[in-house]
């Protein structure tokens, strides 16, 4: 057996998904029993058999992801609660294995994943869906590439062909409740009654959402010194700034809106160029 053969094979074996007793999965995936695959694979010592020595890892390997996600989905633990949120995770990592060298994207594929399984988004999957989507975008603000954006000066006459881009660390959010609130209040309560032990199961996302009637809203969700920022907007506001993520000019951007903007939109523009939020659509292919 080669270095790689042997390398490729142990991977598997740890990212087998664990059973529902967090057990070492019984069979590898191309079906070997797990027991012969780890007599081969690792030598036992005088207190664990080559399989334990193997589920030792493959626990800490499943553990770190679970907390990873739990780390970064703080608010769809609290919608869901914590024996749902670990069944959620469980499935979709199992689904969705992780495919980068850093766990910062460990949860992309997360909101898709949710409208595909709602089985595992709770008693209100569209609430569950939108908190996983506005959770998602608070990752890619917190450290999303960023352009050079574009200052007061640079948009002192913007005429109806000026083309402009929005930062890459910026998502726009049309969304059915109102989970910016609800993730503020989550990690809030989660941070107070957290005990700082790094075992998952013994992590609490702290009380759960009281069910809620939907509340449209739309939402920008950006980094701005180093911190995460939402911004509700109004619907014509962000209509607009979808256009121009779309790449339409400014004059064909501010026609999607069927009433008459007035000084709305020179409002916009400055509070735009103030939070940072414009760059040029060729500053966004190099951030």
């Amino acid at each position: 057996m080669t270095l790689a053969e042997l390398q490729s094979r142990v991977a598997a074996a740890l990212m087998s998904p664990l059973t529902g007793s967090d057990s070492i999965a019984s069979r590898s995936s191309d079906g070997r029993k797990m027991r012969a695959e780890a007599d081969e694979l690792i030598k036992p010592n005088g207190r664990m058999t080559s399989l334990e020595r193997l589920e030792i890892y493959s626990r800490s390997y499943w553990f770190r992801l679970l907390d990873a996600l739990y780390d970064d989905f703080p608010g769809l633990a609290a919608v869901l609660g914590s024996r749902a949120f670990y069944r959620c995770a469980r499935a979709y990592l199992a689904d969705c294995p992780s495919q980068s060298f850093t766990m910062r994207d460990l949860g992309s594929r997360l909101p898709a994943w949710l409208r595909a399984h709602p089985q595992f988004a709770g008693a209100a999957p569209a609430l569950a869906i939108d908190m996983a989507r506005l959770e998602w975008a608070h990752v890619v603000a917190y450290d999303g590439p960023e352009a050079r954006p574009l200052g007061p000066e640079d948009l002192l006459e913007p005429g109806p062909e000026l083309k402009l881009a929005l930062q890459p660390h910026l998502t726009l959010l049309s969304l059915r409740y109102p989970v910016d609130d609800f993730r503020i209040d989550a990690t809030r309560s989660r941070d107070a009654a957290s005990n700082a032990v790094g075992d998952y199961q013994r992590r609490s996302p702290g009380p759960r959402f009281r069910r809620t009637g939907s509340q449209p809203v739309h939402l920008a969700v950006y980094r701005r010194d180093c911190s995460v920022y939402y911004r509700r907007l109004d619907r014509e506001e962000f209509l607009v700034l979808e256009a121009l993520r779309a790449g339409q000019p400014v004059g064909e951007a501010l026609e999607v809106c069927s009433e008459d903007l007035g000084p709305k939109v020179e409002q916009w523009f400055t509070a735009w160029s103030e939070l940072g939020w414009l760059c040029a659509p060729e500053e966004t292919t190099n951030a």
